[in-house]
């Protein structure tokens, strides 16, 4: 994950076989736009290569991955050839954004009020994400004051809302902040809220390392779809009750939650493992069969939120 969007995807044997989860698209274009800004371009040639494999995407898509692809090769031939070791290595991406928007200040001392209009006055897309990223180097007050009260006023997607507590994580905000997430009052300390995945607490990590016991040699497949929706899942609902009670109810909800990812991912892919193999395999009792459904059913909300938005 680079800057905190998570940017995964999964590749089986079979080419035709590789899929995005809803609303992914979105967020490799902007991870492209953003590689493209900072000057990546080996990082952005590799993810170009992948959604080139991508079935069932707008065919213009696939033109203008392919055209931005040969126009890369032949620019930067040497950027490509050595890992990407270019100017945004070198400088350090964060130096390089920071000098980026200087330079934009520079210019339109309006401009840090436009990005701030482009993020709040505009449906969710590729643009406003890139926008939101750009306020981490604005030298302003006023942006955490305002992301703070939007937080507050909207229920916004909830992995915009994660970003958003990213942004102010990133540009130093600290304290406790409370505000509606699906319809319940959480708190969030911001100096806490990760950045990328090894961030997140152990047992976040323990439900993946559960799910890879019995995927990562026979469904290596399965197992990189959940990594996936898992961590997507996490940063739409941290610090909602869901949440708290990952990181505090001990293993028998680990397994619990292993097993719902497990299930959901099958459902996506046609795994041959139907549900109740699946809950035998965790260990999830009878007596948890009421916690699994409750967790099932909260992550296929997830996911359809993801399919609307």
């Amino acid at each position: 994950m680079k800057g905190g969007v998570l940017i995964s995807g999964i590749q089986s044997d079979n080419k035709d076989n590789i899929v995005l989860f809803p609303k992914t698209l979105d967020y490799y274009q902007i991870e492209l736009t953003r590689m493209l800004e900072t000057e990546r371009y080996g990082e952005a040639a590799e993810l170009l290569k992948f959604l080139l494999q991508c079935q069932g995407q707008d065919p213009r898509h696939y033109e203008e991955w392919q055209a931005l692809l040969e126009w890369l090769m032949s620019a930067f031939p040497q950027s490509l050839n050595n890992d990407d070791l270019d100017i945004a290595e070198e400088e350090g991406e964060e130096q390089l954004a920071r000098r980026h928007m200087d330079a934009k200040i520079a210019e339109d001392k309006d401009y840090p009020k436009k990005l701030l209009q482009a993020v709040m006055e505009r449906p969710m897309s590729e643009h406003s994400f890139l926008a939101l990223e750009q306020l981490t180097y604005v030298d302003m007050s006023e942006i955490d004051e305002t992301l703070h009260l939007w937080l507050n006023r909207s229920e916004l997607h909830p992995l915009l809302q994660y970003r958003i507590l990213q942004i102010l994580n990133r540009r130093g905000s600290q304290g406790l902040i409370r505000f509606q997430r699906g319809g319940e009052e959480v708190e969030v300390e911001l100096d806490q809220v990760p950045l990328k995945p090894a961030d997140f607490p152990p047992p976040v990590q323990e439900v993946l390392e559960r799910v890879e016991q019995h995927t990562g040699i026979h469904n290596p497949t399965l197992l990189y779809f959940a990594q996936e929706l898992w961590y997507q899942f996490i940063m739409g609902v941290y610090g909602t009750m869901n949440y708290r009670s990952i990181l505090s109810e001990g293993d028998s909800i680990l397994d619990v939650w292993a097993g719902v990812l497990h299930t959901i991912v099958s459902e996506t892919l046609s795994d041959d493992k139907n549900d109740e193999e699946i809950r035998s395999l965790y260990g999830i009792t009878d007596s948890m069969r009421l916690r699994y459904e409750q967790a099932y059913r909260s992550m296929k909300q997830f996911v359809s939120i993801g399919t609307k938005s």
